[in-house]
């Protein structure tokens, strides 16, 4: 059996796999098609998520109403990005803030919630309009959710999307779109959004959560663990588990919730599946306080009651290249029955990662720190992984305590220091609102399955088990490098709840994403090294701020103490040589930046020989200036309200085309300001623009090597 204790890696022996190109990234609705390559490698693309957070990292209006700018009254801005690229995921809360806008590539798309015409009377069972192309179950409303409307139907931009609300009370929303090198293989390329149908063959998939999704065809094996420890299944690769399933009998279903699964690829030494059944298949608990079928109706996870058993399924694809080993470790639970369905694994092993379920218990979470649900760089022996995140299952409260789920999630890969996802909560980030209502539901990507309204209305000590879960299919985030996933507990990491983590995640111990080169921007050997010219520049000045981390002192203790760095300003161009990996599959470049100045936009080029290339438009919208609007009531005009925090640093990503970096060592970059002069609300005076540089990294994405 496997200790539970941190191991050592088994050295592996190097595989002399060619450098191939990458694997295609599934897009659009193909990112549900072509589900069974969850799995695969998605090199050559980045996930962001951006939100309506409060900016000076505390819990303001319950993180509602910031907004980048104001175009007017009924325009309110909250997402603002350069394509081209695809929106997989918006979350609001209820119908606050519809009708929206929808600017794709210039034209205005108007979305609305049945309860817009009367928002203080609230519409039974509203939809998202038009319906038809945000359809269920891509689409639900807080009368499903219990408190947030959500979608998952793929937006498509080629050139530019913009997200504006029309009304400002409690207007939250986080949003997840990917964005990709130009010149990666893509299942298709990437179309305007023009308010089309999903179509019935992408629906009919989702609903489908909750049966059997396993393939015709499957190798199958089952069989009986007596007493519930002890070796379920080994198998020899290569090949992909698509179904792993385990029964109890109902009277054994809480103890078995605490039996251990464990889960070892390629003889490895360590598991890496290793967490309690329950919080691995998105229940928390199996306690079932009120006879409900299934406890977890989800897409890849199903917990379903029958008359005498509990039956725990999974369908996320599990590859594995030379050996697999599931084992069960826990109390005695009777007869656990099992199944294991596998189909052959034909590509080469560099193009898959393994199937991680990383478990963390927080029993005391410490004061002004976020929760670290995963940091790949402490996992399995640490160094570089690179694979996706996929998604998390957590126990939030053993006591029924619901206000520490104001806590935020916040992201980050592959060296940034600045979330590349940030979110407004911890039950939106579970698909609910307002706390669910106190109230269970199960969707196929989010859920909150167990847990009572409050310790008072609870029935028992497993009642006051809350727990959550959260799936990402099209909106999984890739990562080259590692991935560091927290969450922040109650509104300013004050909480004191007892959390349980397991963070699923995909990933192989090598990278696809690797520094090759870094100036800093002030430091005069790196500009010469780096050949930086910007003649029109500023003088080289300092910063002593912070980055976007949570907040920065909780009562008299400071929890992210500022820190220096040195900069410049351009109003006009700059130019610098970078070094790159001539094997690259396309290249990303980070700018860390002075927020301070609003809607930096840069044409980027890049020299091929005399000849300038254009290689798109580098933009960040917003500052570290925002506008605050959050009126008294539902119909309340729109405020103005000026905000601005003491977070300045900022890491941004720009990814440059293939066929500007293919089979190149290195590579001479100019950026030209282009200014974007957008007021913070009609009539506001316009703030100083300009192009903040204060460090260029370059990495190369490649092909692992195992």
């Amino acid at each position: 059996m496997y200790a539970h204790s941190r191991m050592g890696l088994l050295a592996l022996p190097i595989l002399a796999l060619p450098a191939i190109a990458s694997a295609q990234i599934p897009v659009g609705l193909d990112a549900y098609r072509m589900w069974d390559r969850w799995p695969y490698q998605r090199i050559g693309g980045r996930a962001y998520m951006r939100s309506t957070y409060d900016r000076a990292g505390g819990n303001e209006r319950a993180d509602a109403s910031h907004f980048l700018y104001q175009l007017g009254e009924d325009r309110n801005v909250t997402l603002d990005v350069e394509g081209p690229g695809q929106l997989y995921f918006v979350r609001y809360n209820h119908w606050h803030g519809s009708p929206w806008h929808y600017e794709v590539d210039g034209t205005d798309h108007i979305v609305r919630e049945t309860s817009t015409a009367d928002p203080e009377h609230p519409a039974a069972n509203s939809v998202f309009q038009p319906e038809s192309a945000f359809p269920k179950p891509l689409a639900w409303t807080w009368a499903d959710t219990k408190g947030g409307d959500l979608s998952w139907v793929p937006i498509g931009f080629e050139k530019h999307l913009r997200m504006a609300y029309s009304r400002t009370f409690y207007g939250t929303g986080y949003y997840i779109y990917h964005q990709f090198v130009k010149g990666t293989p893509l299942t298709r390329p990437i179309t305007a959004w023009h308010e089309e149908s999903p179509g019935r063959e992408v629906l009919d998939l989702i609903a489908r959560a909750g049966s059997d999704l396993a393939p015709a065809g499957m190798r199958e094996a089952s069989g009986t663990v007596q007493g519930g420890s002890g070796t379920v299944w080994s198998g020899r690769g290569p090949a992909t588990i698509r179904r792993l399933e385990f029964s109890v009998p109902r009277g054994q279903a809480l103890a078995f919730s605490q039996t251990r699964l464990l889960i070892a690829w390629d003889d490895r030494s360590a598991p890496s599946v290793d967490a309690p059944v329950a919080r691995f298949f998105g229940a928390g608990l199996l306690y079932n306080r009120d006879n409900r079928e299934y406890l977890v109706k989800s897409f890849p996870m199903t917990v379903r009651y029958t008359s005498d058993r509990v039956y725990l399924s999974c369908y996320l694809p599990m590859p594995f290249f030379r050996s697999a080993r599931i084992e069960l470790a826990g109390p005695a639970t009777g007869d656990v029955q099992w199944r294991v369905g596998t189909v052959p694994f034909k590509d080469p092993p560099n193009q898959a990662g393994y199937l991680h379920a990383t478990y963390r218990d927080h029993p005391s979470p410490e004061l002004g720190k976020d929760l670290v649900l995963l940091d790949t760089r402490q996992t399995e022996g640490g160094g570089n992984w690179s694979g996706q995140f996929i998604g998390t299952s957590f126990i939030f409260s053993h006591d029924a305590v619901l206000n520490t789920l104001e806590g935020d999630p916040r992201f980050f890969f592959d060296d940034s220091r600045t979330p590349q996802a940030y979110g407004t909560g911890t039950e939106e980030w579970g698909g609910g609102g307002d706390y669910w209502g106190g109230l269970n539901m199960t969707l196929p990507f989010a859920g909150h399955p167990v847990g009572a309204k409050s310790a008072k209305d609870a029935v028992s000590a497993e009642d006051k088990v809350e727990s959550a879960y959260r799936f990402l299919l099209a909106d999984m985030m890739p990562f080259g490098k590692n991935a560091v996933i927290r969450l922040e507990h109650g509104g300013t990491n004050e909480s004191k709840e007892h959390y349980e983590t397991v963070t699923y995640w995909y990933g192989l111990p090598a990278a696809s994403l690797v520094q090759t080169d870094e100036l800093r921007i002030g430091d005069a050997a790196s500009e010469r090294t780096h050949r930086y010219r910007s003649p029109d520049a500023s003088e080289p000045y300092e910063i002593h701020s912070r980055y976007e981390w949570g907040p920065d002192t909780i009562g008299d203790k400071e929890i992210y103490p500022a820190e220096t760095d040195r900069g410049r300003t351009t109003k006009t161009a700059s130019e610098f040589t970078l070094k790159i990996d001539p094997r690259n599959l396309g290249v990303m470049l980070r700018r860390k930046l002075d927020y301070r100045f609003p809607n930096q936009r840069a044409e980027v080029f890049v020299a091929m020989g005399k000849e300038w290339k254009p290689a798109g438009a580098w933009y960040l919208a917003g500052s570290n200036t925002c506008v605050f609007s959050s009126p008294r009531g539902e119909l309340g005009a729109a405020l103005h309200v000026v905000q601005t925090s003491n977070r300045r640093f900022r890491d941004d990503e720009f990814l440059l085309p293939l066929e500007l970096t293919k089979r190149r060592s290195s590579i001479r970059v100019k950026v030209r300001f282009n200014p974007v002069d957008i007021p913070l609300y009609p009539g506001y005076p316009l703030q100083e623009s300009a192009w903040s540089e204060l460090r260029y990294t370059a990495y190369s994405y490649l092909t692992p090597r195992l």
